[in-house]
């Protein structure tokens, strides 16, 4: 996609972080835009703040883990704007610990929302894009899901994250492959993110009441948590660089986007030792003193 003007950006997660990021760019360049999220008022104070600047922008509080309304989402941007060029399935949380403590409504709420949520746009809008591809051979139309590092790393005690985004990176490369067969007009690309500044560590706030815990978290959930509010409040990448990376990525087709290259060599040793049936390596081999405290926390 190479000129964005008048077109139409539909973006879940848009009141903070890599969202409120796209629309800022989107609006910038002259689009016209459908954001959702769940928080309600933070979604307001965005379409405010993007109509203050002279945008074209509709809001919709939305719970993307549930199909209908997703279907409502894709409702409201044809009935404001008649067609959907561009696609941003972005809504994300998180929750940690190891594997076995995560509770099945850690599980209903962190799928739910990085997994189905994804699954939901591309079986609701995709359809869309191509009728629309059918009827206009100008018609130009992209969808970004954004997974994770954590979808191409398995890291220890991030069992349930690192599952959804590891769906999100197959369903993003096999929403490739199907694209390709059916036209030239529809692309896509998965964006995968390592640790950024952008208040993510704190996705809990959002939490449904009956997804909540009636226990208290554990020690490794406790200690997870610790580890994310570290790593994303000290990230040196900002929620707008991701964004303007990704953007740059639609203009050129392309697929992986990486927020942070150098961070690439553990992918690569990881499928080394996958096509070398060797088992996993220890992501802390190059900081074993990390290790030895992560262990001694842990074990008590």
């Amino acid at each position: 996609m190479k000129q964005f003007q008048n077109k139409v950006a539909v973006i879940t997660g848009a009141a903070s972080g890599f969202g409120k990021a796209f629309a800022d760019i989107g609006a910038s360049l002259g689009m016209k835009l459908v954001l959702a999220d769940i928080q309600q008022d933070a979604l307001d104070a965005t379409v405010a703040e993007l109509k203050a600047k002279g945008a074209a922008v509709i809001g919709l509080r939305t719970d993307v883990s549930k199909s209908e309304q997703i279907q409502a989402l894709a409702d409201a941007a044809m009935a404001a704007y008649g067609q959907v060029n561009l696609l941003f399935n972005n809504a994300g949380v998180g929750a940690g610990g190891l594997v076995w403590e995560n509770s099945e409504a850690d599980w209903e709420w962190v799928l739910g929302v990085n997994l189905r949520s994804v699954i939901h746009g591309v079986r609701i809008f995709t359809p869309l894009m191509l009728a629309a591809a059918a009827k206009d051979p100008a018609y130009e139309g992209h969808i970004v899901n954004t997974a994770s590092m954590a979808g191409l790393l398995n890291a220890p005690a991030m069992g349930v994250y690192n599952v959804s985004k590891n769906a999100v990176v197959a369903l993003s490369e096999t929403l490739y492959h199907d694209l390709s067969l059916m036209t030239e007009q529809v692309y896509c690309s998965v964006l995968c993110p390592y640790f950024v500044a952008t208040g993510f560590n704190d996705s809990r706030r959002n939490r449904p009441a009956d997804l909540a815990n009636a226990a208290p978290p554990t020690r490794s959930q406790l200690v997870a948590q610790a580890n994310s509010d570290k790593a994303v409040t000290s990230a040196k990448v900002s929620a707008e660089q991701i964004a303007q990376m990704t953007f740059d990525a639609i203009r050129t087709r392309g697929f992986y986007i990486y927020s942070h290259p150098q961070a690439m060599a553990p992918v690569q040793q990881r499928f080394e030792a996958i096509i070398e049936q060797r088992n996993p390596g220890d992501p802390y081999a190059g900081k074993p003193e990390v290790r030895a405290k992560l262990i001694s926390t842990l074990r008590g």
